[in-house]
């Protein structure tokens, strides 16, 4: 469908960063030069180098890697954690706090081991440590980090082998701390401990009664899965006295949800929290650190609202609210101020990843042209939707609107009963989709525009085949609706003139995506540009860094992409770091229990048995059974 304009307008890179609010969403790292392509800066300072996505894409051509390819920008992460570090110690220098903080990444949240080396390694300096909540992450936490300064968060349920493994990790001077989940996991930490004759670090988790908003509001409340309820806590500490370990107990923690858009709720579940560690403290437990799990918000959408997609706040303010209603609360109860832990991972590695991908192919929608006369014998209601059609204007808009749907499904009804022929039918429909783009016109034109044409635009947009897989590379937008920032990467000094929905490369009707980031609500079109003849058209994916790799999914058996890995430098170049290949379809066929070596024997055998009945040649067999492996050993994803 064509995007409305005026063709003698002036249309400005600028204009494109406005349109698909870059400048919004980008936080500083992404913008658009006079030439029209997205521009990558290393950290949110607008003097900062900036290198062209276009020229990184050119580059990875050149090096022989195929689209779709995953760029992780390693000084976009360090610039996030050193962000989130310099917020909070402005924070606790501006209100003369106490205590320390000390972030912790969650794996869970990108578990690829470039991820997790890159944040052990920019985060030293701050003894950034990492969360586990699992055996697995247990191990990757400890093949990577050894800071004796960083913590080592364990969450999740843990059996015997969970536990012995932490414990041995605080034998091996690891700040590893044991959060209890649920009450019987206590028996297996006091057991093990004197087994292993160390003393544990002990956490628990309290369930708080507030719950925030956004999508992951389940997460906090007296419903949530995890964590203890005050009756809980109280036996816990009774238990540890008991057993003579109340001195163990080191750590409060909770979480009341990721993407927490709201900053009230953050204040409020903070404000809750700490009076909960002041009576863990009067209650004799040493503690010393209060660990707020995760929900630093990212705002995909950039509308700096309390929309699901987005946030209320800034870093600066988070900070500060959190530091300042701890300090405020333990200092009136003469309660020493403990160390911060946050558990901030999609605020922190979102923005440093991108998935870049080209363009395919697109379905135009453009109504075929009706012939300027019609059959004698047509029906009189085809008939009249052809007079509805020379005839609609904004003044009957509305009413001839709905006379066309109606004729429409008389006329389809007609046709299953045999009534009308197949030709007739065709030309009923392009009459009724001509209508519906006049309608749409119109009402575009309208001051107010009525509920029923809301839904008319997305109805009339073309289909851009982009060579991805939703469900590899995007499960959340499919899974649970997530609104990523997409944008073409280049042509940004011309006018989109189009309006698309993108359709993966997957043979499933939910493999596309149809909901896009807007200031003021999401929008079911993406303006776009018109495609050239032998130029491929490219587009980027944003904030994609978190949990969208590990949850990727073998759908149709696309695996995982082609991943860059970059760093930009002072001059302003890029250097590529590391390239991992993306699954080949050996690979995938490997995870669902093939063998590529049965499947080329069993498949030479069938092409031996076509030579033998004389059905090819033994040249043609060849060239059939090379094709066969190369195949198995070829990208998953569209090669051109």
């Amino acid at each position: 469908m064509n995007v409305k304009k005026d063709k003698f307008e002036h249309w400005s890179a600028e204009d494109s960063a406005t349109l698909y609010g870059i400048n919004d969403w980008g936080a500083g790292y992404f913008h658009v030069n006079e030439k029209g392509e997205l521009t990558i800066s290393p950290n949110p300072d607008k003097d900062a180098p900036a290198v062209s996505l276009p020229d990184i894409v050119q580059g990875i051509r050149e090096r022989g890697m195929n689209m779709p390819v995953l760029i992780r920008v390693s000084n976009i992460l360090e610039s996030r954690i050193n962000q989130l570090h310099a917020s909070f110690r402005k924070a606790i220098e501006q209100t003369k706090y106490q205590g320390k903080y000390k972030g912790v990444f969650p794996i869970k949240v990108n578990q690829q081991q470039q991820v997790v080396q890159d944040i052990s390694r920019y985060g030293r300096e701050f003894h950034h440590g990492l969360e586990a909540g699992s055996k697995a992450e247990l191990i990757a936490a400890l093949g990577t980090l050894h800071d004796p300064e960083a913590c080592v968060v364990c969450n999740g349920y843990k059996d015997e082998e969970f536990v012995d493994l932490a414990l041995f990790a605080s034998m091996l001077g690891y700040r590893c701390i044991l959060v209890i989940e649920m009450p019987s996991e206590l028996d297996v930490i006091i057991e093990r401990s004197r087994m292993l004759k160390v003393k544990p670090m002990i956490g628990v988790r309290m369930k708080l009664s507030t719950r925030a908003g956004g999508k992951w509001t389940e997460s906090g409340g007296d419903r949530s899965v995890f964590g203890l309820n005050t009756a809980q806590l109280m036996e816990l500490v009774d238990y540890l006295k008991k057993e003579d370990m109340l001195d163990c107990l080191r750590l409060l923690h909770y979480h009341i949800g990721s993407q927490i858009p709201n900053i009230r709720d953050i204040r409020s579940g903070v404000q809750e929290a700490s009076r909960v560690y002041i009576g863990l403290v009067q209650e004799g437990a040493p503690m010393g650190y209060l660990d707020l799990g995760g929900g630093l918000a990212v705002d995909y959408d950039g509308s700096h609202t309390n929309y699901q997609h987005s946030r209320n706040y800034t870093i600066d303010e988070y900070c500060v609210d959190i530091i300042e209603t701890v300090g405020e609360l333990l200092t009136e109860a003469n309660v020493p101020h403990p160390d911060i832990i946050t558990e901030s991972g999609r605020a922190t590695v979102a923005y440093s990843s991108i998935l870049l991908f080209n363009i395919l192919d697109v379905a135009r929608f453009d109504p075929v042209t009706i012939p300027d006369k019609i059959p004698e014998n047509a029906h009189d209601l085809t008939k009249d939707l052809m007079n509805i059609l020379s005839n609609i204007n904004q003044k009957n808009l509305q009413e001839f609107f709905h006379d066309a749907i109606y004729n429409r499904d008389e006329l389809r009804l007609l046709f299953k009963n045999g009534r009308i022929s197949l030709r007739e039918r065709a030309l009923v429909e392009s009459a009724f989709w001509h209508i519906m783009a006049v309608a749409n016109k119109e009402a575009q034109k309208l001051a107010y525009i009525p509920d029923e044409f809301e839904d008319l635009d997305a109805q009339l947009a073309d289909i851009y085949y982009a060579n991805f897989s939703v469900f590899q590379s995007l499960p959340d937008s499919w899974a649970i609706h997530q609104v990523f920032p997409i944008v073409p990467i280049h042509r940004l000094n011309e006018r989109p003139t189009r309006s698309g929905i993108l359709s993966d490369i997957t043979c499933d009707c939910d493999g596309k995506v149809d909901k896009f980031v807007d200031l003021h609500d999401e929008l079911h079109t993406l303006p776009l540009h018109e495609l050239k003849p032998d130029e491929e058209y490219y587009l980027g994916v944003f904030l994609v860094g978190a949990y969208q790799e590990t949850l990727g999914d073998l759908h149709n058996l696309l695996g995982d992409t082609n991943v860059v890995s970059i760093t930009i430098s002072p001059d302003g170049h890029f250097d590529i770091d590391k390239e991992i290949e993306g699954d080949s379809v050996g690979d995938v066929l490997s995870y669902v229990e093939y063998d590529s070596k049965e499947l080329i024997t069993f498949f030479r055998s069938v092409a031996e048995r076509a030579v033998r009945k004389k059905m090819i040649t033994p040249a043609q067999r060849k060239t059939i059974t090379n094709a066969f492996e190369d195949g198995i050993r070829g990208y998953t994803y569209f090669e051109r």
